[in-house]
């Protein structure tokens, strides 16, 4: 119960809704190496890296996110054992030749050498899970290591291009109301190298990879049930960032017909048909030409769903997504990646390796799809 009440406290990033008591973010210059650091002033913050790997012939996807999230109610407390910050992670690996996804969650309350978010520079520590940015020759070098009994990840992503502000230099809307906004930076194309184990085989793998910092006092508009996201490294260097937030389904009247009832609920958990209440993104190309894309420019429509036999949500797993950069067609390498952080952030969702193709379906790029509140509307 102890852990229960702790991680509906932590207001995590997959299950944030609006609070009338947020001011809209105000707009700055995001300052480094401080701003690589945690911000534990503002309610939640994740550190997100994404990557497709080979080993020979092997193709991996990997992931492993860090969350920081600060607990409101125990701000006043004066004990070191209140649980002011909470520290929570999700790291997953898919075996594409294999067939199978393999992930794993953590979390802890921030101290005690336990946990650690520092300010200053990207220092998130859980328990023997990690990641440290250090400037190496003007690159940013980002050191990832974390295990499990069954997998294991030890990777090192070295920066090839300049970091991509997001939104308006950095400031980047996620809703109707300005409340709603992230400060939120990307650094693709990162070049990666290291080893993968799983079930004790271990590969040296190469790839490339995509990591995301966003920190937010307010993420979600109440009328949000989740969202859709791709971040795409494609082949010829530029990069592409898509999202969009969904609306939640009209509520059903009382008087309406068992069977229809049963049809409409499960519309409303394919969760594809439902309108978006926001929409965003970017793209850059290799030399450095940006183009951020407004509320209204980008469409997501379904193609293809996959029904998971866990949560019972179906999930679009091909999308026609259509950007002022251009109309491309996002498929999942895997259809059953759906993760179950229930012990961490109290969600299910999908997210798993995917590739990019342009409007005369030649492969052009890949990375990472994420879908939320598939499952259920994320709520606290």
């Amino acid at each position: 119960m102890r852990r229960r009440v702790f991680t509906t406290a932590a207001l995590s990033p997959l299950a944030l809704l609006a609070s009338p008591s947020a001011l809209a973010l105000p707009r700055k210059t995001l300052q480094y190496p401080q701003d690589h650091g945690a911000h534990p002033e503002l309610r939640t913050e994740w550190w997100y890296l994404t990557g497709a790997l080979q080993a020979g012939a092997r193709a991996f996807g990997f992931q492993l996110t860090f969350f920081r999230t600060r607990v409101d109610g125990t701000q006043g407390l004066q004990s070191a054992f209140a649980a002011k910050q909470l520290v929570f992670a999700h790291a997953a690996v898919t075996d594409v030749q294999g067939g199978k996804l393999w992930h794993a969650q953590s979390i802890a309350r921030q101290g005690f050498g336990i946990a650690q978010a520092a300010q200053g520079d990207t220092a998130v520590r859980l328990r023997d899970w990690s990641l440290l940015r250090t400037d190496a020759h003007g690159q940013a070098l980002y050191a990832l290591r974390m295990q499990t009994a069954d997998f294991a990840l030890e990777l090192q992503c070295r920066s090839t291009q300049a970091l991509l502000l997001q939104g308006d230099a950095g400031l980047s809307r996620k809703g109707p109301s300005e409340q709603q906004a992230s400060y939120y930076y990307s650094q693709p194309q990162l070049q990666t190298q290291g080893r993968i184990r799983l079930q004790g085989q271990n590969f040296a793998v190469t790839g490339t990879a995509w990591l995301d910092h966003e920190w937010s006092e307010e993420m979600l508009h109440p009328q949000a049930e989740g969202w859709d996201w791709i971040g795409m490294n494609l082949l010829d260097g530029s990069a592409l960032t898509a999202f969009r937030l969904r609306q939640k389904p009209p509520a059903m009247p009382a008087n309406i017909a068992l069977v229809a009832t049963k049809n409409i609920a499960a519309n409303a958990n394919d969760g594809a048909h439902n309108s978006s209440l926001w929409s965003g993104g970017s793209w850059r190309n290799a030399a450095g030409q940006r183009m951020a894309f407004g509320p209204n420019e980008v469409v997501f429509t379904p193609l293809r769903t996959w029904a998971s036999p866990l949560s019972q949500a179906r999930y679009p797993v091909e999308w026609q997504v259509q950007t002022p950069a251009g109309s491309y067609t996002v498929k999942a390498v895997l259809d059953a990646q759906e993760l179950d952080s229930r012990n961490s952030t109290g969600s299910l969702y999908w997210e798993g390796l995917s590739e990019l193709f342009d409007s005369a379906g030649k492969k052009i790029g890949q990375g990472y799809l994420e879908m939320t509140g598939y499952a259920s509307p994320l709520r606290l």
